[in-house]
Formats: C-alpha cells, sequence, structure tokens
C-alpha cells in the first residue's frame, strides 16, 4: 500500500513538471511577441495563427474521391440541355456517401453567356442510421464565360440559386421522416489555363483553379448558418477536340452543421466534362 502511494505520488509530480514546463516554454515562446519590442503587425499574425489553429482543432476532417460527368449539349442556336451525374464514396471505395443526378434545359443568351433551369435529385448516406436520405432540388442559374491571354484562359461566372426539399430521416423506431426547405445561393469562380498543346491547338493540357461559396438564405431547418459550405479546387485537365475534358485535381470541402461539428473534407476529384454542338451533326 505505501508503495502504491509513493508511485502515485511520484507520478503527480511528475505531471506537474510537465506541466511546468510546458507553461514556461508558452510563456517563453509568446510573451516577447505581445512586448512592445514586437511590431504591431507581428503581433497580429501571431494572434491570427492562434485563432486560426484553435479553429482548426474544433474541425472534423476526413478523405473522399469524387466522380462526376457534366455534359452540356447544344441542339439549336438558343437551346440546349443539361446531364449530370456525380458518385461520392470514402477514400477507400467501398462506402458510396452521396449520388446526385441534375438535368435541365439551357437557354444561350450569347456565346458567352446562358441560362439553365432544372431539376436535380440527391441521395445522401447517413452513417449512423445506416440509411440514404433523398433531396429533390430545383435550380436556376446564370453562367457568364470570359476568354483572355489570346483566348487561351477562360474565366467563367456562376451564379445558381437552389430551392432544396431535404429529407431527415426519423431516429426513432415509428417516427416519420420530413422534409425540410431550404434556399441556398451558390457563386462559382473557375478559371481555366492552357499549360500546352499536344498535336493541335484543340488539344491541350490546362490547369484549373476554382473556388465556389454556398450561403443559404433565410431561416430553415437545413442549415441555419449563413455560410453553409465552400469548394476550392486547384487541378489540371486534358482537352480534346474542344469539347471532351478530362480532369484530376484536389478539391477542399468545408461544410457547417447546425447540429454538428463543422466538417473539412479532403477530396480526390475525378471529372468528365463534354459540351456538345449537335446542331454541327
Amino acid at each position: 500500500m505505501k508503495l502504491m502511494k509513493n508511485f502515485i505520488r511520484a507520478v503527480c509530480m511528475k505531471e506537474n513538471n510537465i506541466k511546468n514546463s510546458l507553461k514556461s516554454y508558452l510563456r517563453s515562446f509568446f510573451m516577447p511577441i505581445f512586448t512592445k519590442k514586437i511590431s504591431l503587425k507581428t503581433k497580429l499574425l501571431a494572434a491570427f495563427l492562434l485563432i486560426f489553429c484553435s479553429a482548426l482543432s474544433q474541425i472534423k476532417q476526413d478523405q473522399r474521391i469524387w466522380f462526376s460527368y457534366l455534359g452540356q449539349y447544344k441542339v439549336s442556336e438558343k437551346w440546349g440541355y443539361h446531364i449530370e451525374a456525380q458518385f461520392r464514396l470514402d477514400n477507400q471505395l467501398e462506402q458510396n456517401l452521396q449520388n446526385g443526378f441534375r438535368f435541365g434545359a439551357i437557354y444561350y443568351l450569347s456565346p458567352k453567356a446562358n441560362i439553365t433551369a432544372g431539376y436535380a435529385l440527391v441521395k445522401t448516406f447517413s452513417p449512423s442510421l445506416e440509411k440514404f436520405s433523398t433531396e429533390n432540388r430545383f435550380w436556376e442559374q446564370y453562367q457568364y464565360n470570359k476568354k483572355w491571354h489570346d483566348n487561351k484562359n477562360t474565366m467563367t461566372h456562376r451564379f445558381r440559386l437552389e430551392q432544396r426539399f431535404v429529407e431527415h430521416l426519423a431516429t426513432v423506431s415509428g417516427e416519420s421522416n420530413e422534409f425540410n426547405y431550404q434556399n441556398r445561393l451558390r457563386y462559382l469562380n473557375r478559371n481555366v489555363f492552357h499549360v500546352a498543346n499536344l498535336s493541335s491547338d484543340k488539344e491541350e493540357i490546362y490547369a484549373v483553379a476554382q473556388n465556389e461559396v454556398f450561403l443559404s438564405l433565410g431561416n430553415n431547418k437545413v442549415n441555419s448558418k449563413f455560410i453553409d459550405q465552400n469548394r476550392f479546387m486547384v487541378g489540371l485537365g486534358l482537352n480534346y477536340n474542344n469539347n471532351i475534358r478530362l480532369e484530376l485535381g484536389y478539391l477542399n470541402q468545408f461544410a457547417t452543421s447546425s447540429y454538428g461539428d463543422n466538417t473539412m473534407n479532403h477530396i480526390v476529384s475525378i471529372s468528365l466534362l463534354q459540351n456538345l454542338d449537335l446542331e454541327k451533326h
């Protein structure tokens, strides 16, 4: 018994020594930053880093792999249609986490601008309930493309408004599921940079950098936070004959939640994009 008490006392003393050493180290590291000898800019930078690290430690992080197909088909001078399919899996390619299918009608305002309206069906997996929830989504968007640097690079602005009917799965047996409504605004800024030509001017390797912010509009039960999520992506693409593109990139998704932790997903994004003018065929 005496031996046990001596052991506990020694452990407590060791723990106190570690705590005191850590406090002394932190004090010696940060105290000079907040003295008058350091510039205000350095102090603000140190404070920002402290806040950023503290916030980052409270974010749940994970890895994903996303596959997507996006097709836009022009059938006349003013009209076309949009088809999109997305499959989002975990980083082991074992669990399907979300499937999305989007359809729409395109009206071409000019060679640079178009408007689109359509419907999307989204299925999202709930790990805790081991079920998929359903979302019915109507959407409208305006897109403007601007070429620059001798028409080799392209900047795209896309504004999308969504009306979401999101199923909330019941957690208690016998309860029925309910659908919650949310209005959401999305803005995408996408930049494509020419890197090198292949066999011809219409076959090239390019770099892509884009960011899309999602804003929740009004009060709702889906997500009460104003910033719903943000997606930033960088990658490389292969353009074949100016109508088929294959892209591989890293996508960082930051998603907020009203009911749990915020999430940051590190994603490998693989996309196939088609832009076909069926008038010419």
